[in-house]
């Protein structure tokens, strides 16, 4: 049966103190009992609508979910000898230094600057990074100290090449400066050498081979 709101049920729920009025869904609701709900600032609301509001307070929420999802792992511990083969990995990709420097909110490098763009970087205290070469039997490690971010139109780090070779295109202008072992540089299939104290300079676009028979 269809219940019917008039202006008696709006003045009771008014003296009442309520603000909101639920009703079935198909209940009537009489013109005047609408016009004096408006008059006391009265909204009407279905019994449906209360429903699905109590429901969606009752779903589980992305973070209750995340947090059961990693309760379940950790329910029956962690393998440590698992933790102890991916720490094993990571030092011998050169990574780790990497995830601590993320997780600390550290630079990879000591380094004093200046206003007028003065930028003195301490060699011993750069952490080098594994590069991804496209082969994961590559041992080339890096680290950039000097980009766009400082203002400069060339790039400008440090590099190791352990016995290997891979393809390289430069994205801006670079100088390189042979402290120890040998570079070999391949462009065009025609193979050139640098050694210690030799400087090597590419400009923007240079689509070459960088490699080192040395350990």
């Amino acid at each position: 049966m269809k219940k019917l709101i008039c202006a008696k049920d709006v003045e009771t729920a008014e003296r009442q103190g309520q603000k909101v009025v639920y009703i079935g869904c198909e209940a009537i609701i009489t013109p005047s009992a609408k016009d004096i709900a408006k008059s006391y600032g009265i909204e009407f609301s279905t019994e449906k609508q209360v429903l699905e509001a109590k429901s969606s307070c009752e779903v589980e929420t992305p973070c209750e979910t995340k947090t059961s999802e990693l309760e379940k792992v950790f329910e029956n511990g962690i393998d440590s000898e698992v933790i102890y083969k991916v720490f094993k990995i990571m030092m011998k990709k050169g990574l780790l230094n990497g995830v601590i420097d993320l997780i600390t909110n550290k630079k990879p490098y000591l380094a004093e600057t200046d206003s007028i763009g003065l930028k003195i970087v301490r060699g011993s205290s750069v952490k080098y990074e594994a590069l991804d070469t496209g082969n994961p039997d590559d041992k080339v490690f890096y680290q950039e100290i000097i980009n766009a971010d400082d203002g400069s139109s060339m790039n400008a780090g440090f590099i190791t090449i352990e016995s290997c070779k891979f393809d390289w295109e430069t994205e801006c202008q670079e100088l390189y400066y042979v402290i120890e072992g040998t570079l070999t540089v391949t462009v065009d299939n025609k193979v050139y050498t640098a050694h210690p104290g030799d400087s090597v300079f590419f400009p923007k676009g240079a689509k070459i081979a960088f490699g080192s028979p040395d350990k």
